[in-house]
């Protein structure tokens, strides 16, 4: 037993320096053959109140190899920004827990609707590339910040992936939607000059998403493993009071009521070409 437990101990502190010296040796970098979804970056330019959004994407596909790559630039005002949505998908096929999860904004427009644009973040794949999980901890991807039009990243997931999508209304103030939203426009800019490695544990879609949340309202979400397994994360942010809840009736949705009427795939098939496609999927 005792040989055993020398022998992992050595182990790992192999595995230690040799991912210490992986660090050293390999950088990451703007300049690669990116997938051409992803080869065009998103900047936020600041005005005061005013943020203008440079090259949101807005993919039209038509399977998820054959698509339209397309960008539009969009000035938002941070006083109208009136909600904030937070996406689980829970990947078919890739064992329990792995999920994609991003976040949505609302700002209200001029007839009282609101416009969305979403942020997701992702791992930066270079031409050909897929991804791996034992990849994702050796330094082999950098991270992006994709800032979208929601008929892109959620009717990607929905309409053409085939995942399940739940689309959830997050309970909080203005102020803090402000804040989120210009801490993670701060980040999307600081990784088009100063490029990081996506890492499948440490620095991903849930991750940074909490860490976010947690720079704006310290301690808000704890360490617990439904954020490395973020298909359980709406769980934990159904435990925290992050969702909004209220029936109209009333009375207060459990988890399963919630899910129910927040998975927007029926809806997203259905009004898949609608113009006011994220109006109607939070029908």
């Amino acid at each position: 037993m005792k040989k055993i437990f020398k022998f992992l101990l050595y182990l790992l502190a192999f595995l230690v320096i040799a991912y210490l010296i992986l660090s050293l040796i390999v950088r990451p970098s703007l300049n690669r053959e990116w997938s051409r979804d992803q080869a065009i970056l998103s900047t936020a330019l600041f005005d005061g109140d005013l943020v203008t959004v440079k090259n949101i994407r807005n993919i039209h596909y038509r399977t998820t190899t054959d698509y339209d790559v397309r960008h539009y630039d969009k000035t938002f005002d941070l006083d109208k920004l009136n909600s904030v949505w937070y996406m689980v998908e829970p990947f078919t096929g890739h064992g329990a827990g792995a999920a994609h999860t991003l976040v949505s904004f609302g700002f209200r427009n001029d007839d009282g609707m609101e416009d969305y644009v979403a942020v997701s973040v992702e791992l930066r794949k270079e031409k050909g590339e897929s991804f791996d999980v034992v990849k994702g901890l050796l330094r082999q991807y950098e991270l992006v910040y994709v800032i979208a039009d929601e008929r892109d990243v959620i009717k990607l997931r929905s309409n053409h992936r085939k995942d399940q999508v739940f689309l959830y209304p997050v309970k909080t103030t203005k102020e803090n939607m402000r804040k989120l939203f210009v801490s993670m426009m701060n980040r999307a800019n600081k990784l088009t000059t100063d490029p990081e490695f996506y890492n499948t544990l440490t620095n991903t879609c849930t991750t940074n998403i909490v860490s976010h949340v947690n720079e704006i309202a310290p301690g808000r979400i704890p360490l617990s493993f439904k954020v490395l397994m973020p298909a359980y994360s709406d769980e934990l942010a159904y435990k925290l009071g992050l969702f909004e809840t209220t029936a109209p009736d009333g009375h207060t949705m459990t988890l399963e009521e919630l899910r129910k009427k927040y998975f927007i795939n029926d809806r997203a098939e259905k009004y898949a070409d609608s113009p006011d496609f994220s109006r109607r999927i939070r029908e």
